[in-house]
């Protein structure tokens, strides 16, 4: 039994943070996403699970503002909208943290984690930015997330990629994001370091933040995820809540379930022949 569908009430009468209700997105005669639903609640991780090809690209650029959807509903705390920007969504609290992270990488991670944001003082042409501010602020939002770096000073690009990926993610909490949407967060990285990103989306998740997590990895999904969607050239092929799916299953369904079953029989050696 999957999550429930239609006005996205919780037991406390509030909205989700964000619901896509029957959702489609075509570019000419392709279709990149049809009837595509889910929902992100405060303190909860919504899974997007797909293959290359599956549409969670195009998911995240209707949730980012990048695209507007062609159908169905967009609603944000309830509101029925089509954002229009990227700024739009930072200004509607969804902010996306990309695959490729948006880092200066000679920059140290204060600048980086103010980057475009800079608090300044002075006035007139004493105006200058606010670097003890900055380093400060990095230094305490790195610690209150559980991340101890070393040194906020060293450049962003000294950092190793599940490193620089949990300063986006308390970057996003600092300006007051409530939907945190995470592009292959774990894609590019070893065992250890998926481990300390999914330990940091947790922490997003426990600051009440509503979290996205776009994934291909089911075992990472299931470690932190309250729903799971899973997409399918385009469509949904899945949508589960914890406890109505196992791991084994949700594998099994992302790894194409019948097919697989299928491409096994497919591939099996037939038995050799007895000796005669």
């Amino acid at each position: 039994m999957g999550p429930q569908e239609g006005g996205g009430d919780t037991m406390n009468g509030r909205p989700a943070l964000i619901e896509l209700d029957r959702v489609s997105k075509y570019y000419g005669n392709i279709r990149a996403l049809e009837g595509v639903s889910l929902e992100v609640r405060a303190g909860e991780i919504t899974c997007v699970l797909g293959d290359n090809g599956a549409g969670k690209s195009t998911l995240i650029k209707i949730a980012a503002g990048l695209h507007r959807h062609d159908a169905g509903t967009f609603s944000i705390e309830g509101e029925q909208t089509a954002l229009s920007s990227p700024r739009e969504a930072l200004d509607r609290g969804i902010a996306t943290v990309y695959q490729d992270l948006a880092v200066v990488p000679l920059m140290p991670v204060w600048r980086n984690f103010f980057l475009g944001s800079e608090p300044v003082k002075g006035a007139g042409p004493f105006r200058r930015l606010d670097v003890r501010t900055m380093r400060e602020t990095t230094r305490a939002e790195l610690l209150r997330m559980g991340i101890d770096l070393r040194d906020v000073d060293q450049p962003i690009g000294t950092l190793s990629g599940g490193e620089r990926q949990c300063v986006a993610i308390a970057r996003a909490v600092y300006f007051g994001a409530k939907v945190l949407v995470l592009d292959e967060p774990t894609a590019a990285l070893g065992v250890k370091q998926s481990g300390v990103v999914l330990k940091y989306v947790a922490a997003a998740r426990d600051a009440g933040l509503g979290v996205v997590l776009i994934t291909h990895n089911p075992h990472h999904a299931y470690m932190v995820g309250d729903r799971f969607v899973l997409l399918k050239r385009g469509t949904m092929s899945g949508s589960h809540t914890k406890d109505s799916v196992t791991l084994d299953e949700l594998t099994r369904q992302m790894a194409g379930g019948s097919d697989l079953d299928d491409l096994r029989h497919e591939l099996s050696r037939p038995a050799s022949p007895t000796p005669g």
